[in-house]
């Protein structure tokens, strides 16, 4: 081994790839330990040279705390080298081979990296290559190392790409690369979020999120894979919820700076992080395609949907199968028919895909089970059953997909597979042209008489009674009247599993001031089924009104995750939170009030009222109209119709639902009828609706916030918030959706 470098004495190798080598040496002028990196290649290579003097540039740049300090860039001869600060410590490569960080450590470490990569995106630059080997853990904290592809963001013409054939090091390690590293796409401190994220799971889990034996696996794991979910205490799930948004395929869904990651990291770090350790479920991602009619049949026609459908809800629920909705189905067939393009629309691993044919009283089905992005075929069915026995095939197909994906089996998923079998073909076929007529309120009185008609014929159908509940509910809101709670109670007395119900039935709870309870209830069941996407869908709900907003939305995000085609109510957390954008972007309600209002409040008015007259315009029920004709009266400032119309409303008709009462309450604030709009206000909050966040943030209540009689209502809401606050702790909350208690 060499004695000297330049000036420097050397003292011992630190570390050697194929790159270069780094020594520990010994600056006798200044008489301090120093480390020096040289490359192989920087004595004839002048690309490898230009590295090294680049990375020396983008070093020099930057000055913090948690950034190896650099001291110089030298010659000796024909050599060229980096010298810098000699650190004590290790590598966190080296950490995690001996086993995953506890989640305090994990987060503590990533808290110290996302500072030094804020410094580094505050002069313009991209770091590209973080890896578990350029984090150093040294007694004093955290050093991230080796600048040798840094470059300026948003440069095409210094864009990264992993050469996916090169031989030997790649620029931009593949197990840590974002895929638009893979792909050549420009760069900015996104593409370093996503390797953060990334990190995170390394040190939790002790092993790279993405796996693959050459540079090609590694890129169809980053470019298609998803990770594990993380389950253990309730700090590793808020580490779980970072990790997937950091590492969303696009850089428009991941954490837009360091920044903003470094706050949800920041709560993580408040949350109680003893009990076991980060365990990984692989979720498997499925979706079961209409099947295709061989020869058409009127009597048999329908089973196209529906046996798809019955086989999507067996599935739905089960801990470690993501099972994408029967909506999502039909929408990527009817724009592709190539399974590798459907696949990746419906971003799903696995692909049921089938035909029938009629032939006289029997149906035969054939059944594939494709690997999504491979086209391979991982088994095929045959069936032969006899009309009145059809439904038998959803319950075999289900366990063979079950049994052939390997899918580890609960007590809950043994209740739950092959649940809900339909006993009739007719009632199913009623049954799924309810779901399509309840799409929309002009037609939720048809959707009532198909879930009735199906009823009839099956009478012991729990998903029929949960959704005939539903438009119970969202016809009794307007007037009519109602069985909505008998219904869905009736739904759970034949499966008191069926995830659906138990999401709907959140709908009723809350409109009669039970939102905690409701809370309650969904956490506890959502902790032993993390899969199931209609628990977070009805947590969005009940944490809604119970005034904890974010947890509303940690819901949402977990929903969404699962299954990208659920309803939720979202968009009215983020109107309340003031987020009007991701309200606009999140309102699928009909009529689409949530829409309308944050578009007013973000000043566009034409489109606001443009929205609300599309709505207008489709065949509501009369009572829902007059709201519609309330909330357009109030954007277009005709103060005095607004007054009359929604006091009338108010007063006449008499919602029962504390969250209408609120907005028509809200209305009336806005047009500055203040004394009506605090009687009502109060009377919200009073029947369960939890507005603080609209109380404190909310332009269109700025005319009450001089009133002590509005102070009042402000320290109400704050109560029952907090008393909200303590149901959520008391239930696992924190754990569950990776939130603080004070969130």
């Amino acid at each position: 081994m060499r004695t000297a470098i330049g000036r420097y004495r050397v003292k011992g190798l630190l570390g050697e790839g194929g790159m270069g080598v780094v020594y520990a040496a010994h600056d006798d002028q200044l008489d301090r330990p120093v480390a020096i990196k040289m490359l192989r290649e920087a004595c004839a290579d002048e690309e490898a040279r230009e590295r090294l003097r680049r990375e020396a540039r983008a070093a020099a740049k930057v000055s913090h705390p948690n950034i190896c300090q650099l001291y110089e860039i030298a010659q000796d001869g024909e050599e060229m080298f980096l010298v810098m600060e000699h650190l004590e410590g290790e590598s966190l490569e080296a950490r995690v081979a001996r086993g995953a960080l506890p989640a305090s450590d994990a987060l503590k470490h990533l808290l110290a990296l996302l500072s030094a990569l804020s410094a580094i995106h505050a002069r313009g630059l991209v770091h590209r290559d973080l890896k578990p080997s350029n984090v150093f853990l040294t007694p004093d904290g955290v050093k991230l190392l080796d600048f040798g592809i840094a470059r300026a963001a948003q440069s095409d013409a210094d864009r990264t790409h992993v050469a996916l054939t090169q031989p030997g090091v790649v620029l931009g390690t593949p197990q840590f690369a974002s895929p638009e590293q893979f792909t050549g796409a420009p760069v900015d401190a996104r593409t370093d979020v996503f390797a953060a994220g990334n990190l995170l799971y390394f040190m939790l889990a002790g092993k790279p999120m993405f796996s693959g034996k050459t540079v090609l696996q590694l890129f169809h794991a980053v470019q298609h894979e998803h990770p594990p979910v993380l389950g253990g205490s309730a700090a590793i799930a808020a580490a779980d919820r970072i990790i997937h948004r950091s590492v969303a395929k696009a850089p428009a869904d991941r954490y837009r700076s360091c920044a903003e990651m470094t706050a949800d990291v920041r709560a993580a770090l408040l949350l109680d992080s003893r009990g076991a350790p980060a365990s990984a479920i692989r979720m498997t991602r499925l979706i079961v395609l209409p099947f295709r009619v061989l020869r058409p049949d009127a009597e048999t026609d329908f089973l196209a949907f529906s046996l798809p459908d019955a086989i999507t809800t067996s599935l739905t629920g089960l801990g470690s199968l993501v099972v994408r909705s029967s909506v999502t189905a039909s929408k990527v067939v009817s724009d592709t028919n190539d399974l590798g393009e459907i696949a990746a629309k419906a971003d799903v691993d696995i692909v049921l895909t089938g035909t029938f044919v009629r032939a006289g009283d029997r149906v035969r089905v054939n059944a594939q089970l494709v690997e999504g992005r491979g086209g391979t075929v991982l088994w095929s069915e045959a069936a032969q059953v006899s009309l009145d026995d059809v439904f038998q095939v959803q319950d075999d197909l289900s366990r063979r997909i079950v049994d052939s994906l390997s899918v580890p089996l609960t007590a809950h998923d043994r209740r739950v597979l092959g649940k809900d079998v339909p006993a009739d073909g007719k009632a199913y076929e009623l049954y799924l042209r309810g779901n399509q007529l309840s799409e929309q309120a002009k037609n939720w009185t048809q959707a009532r008489d198909a879930y009735r008609a199906c009823l009839d014929l099956d009478p012991r159908y729990a998903p029929a009674w949960a959704r005939l509940g539903r438009i119970y509910r969202v016809l009794g809101i307007h007037g009519e009247s109602v069985g909505a709670e008998a219904a869905i109670k009736r739904a759970l007395e034949i499966n008191p599993d069926l995830s659906v119900a138990h999401n709907l039935y959140t709908d009723l709870e809350v409109e009669v001031g039970r939102g905690p309870d409701a809370m309650r209830r969904l956490l506890t069941r959502a902790a032993d089924n993390p899969g199931d996407p209609e628990l977070f869908a009805g947590l969005v709900q009940a944490c809604r009104y119970s005034g904890l907003l974010r947890a509303s939305v940690a819901a949402y995000e977990r929903a969404a995750r699962l299954d990208t085609a659920i309803k939720t109510s979202v968009a009215h957390s983020f109107l309340a939170l003031g987020d009007y954008e991701r309200a606009v972007e999140t309102s699928v309600e009909d009529p689409a009030f949530p829409k309308a209002w944050a578009l007013a409040l973000l000043g566009r008015k034409q489109e606001a009222l443009d929205t609300l007259h599309h709505t207008e315009a489709d065949g509501l029920p009369k009572i829902v109209l007059r709201y519609v004709v309330a909330a357009r009266a109030v954007i277009e400032g005709r103060r005095d119709d607004a007054k009359r119309i929604n006091v009338n409303l108010l007063r006449v008709s008499s919602p029962r639902d504390p969250c209408t009462v609120f907005y028509l309450a809200r209305h009336l604030a806005a047009v500055g009828d203040v004394a009506n709009a605090e009687t009502w206000l109060r009377r919200a909050i009073e029947r369960g609706f939890n507005c603080f966040d609209f109380l404190t943030r909310d332009p269109w209540l700025a005319a009450l916030r001089s009133s002590s009689h509005f102070q009042a209502l402000v320290r109400l809401a704050q109560d029952r918030r907090a008393a909200a606050l303590n149901a959520f702790h008391d239930a696992g909350g924190e754990q569950v959706l990776g939130l603080e208690t004070g969130q």
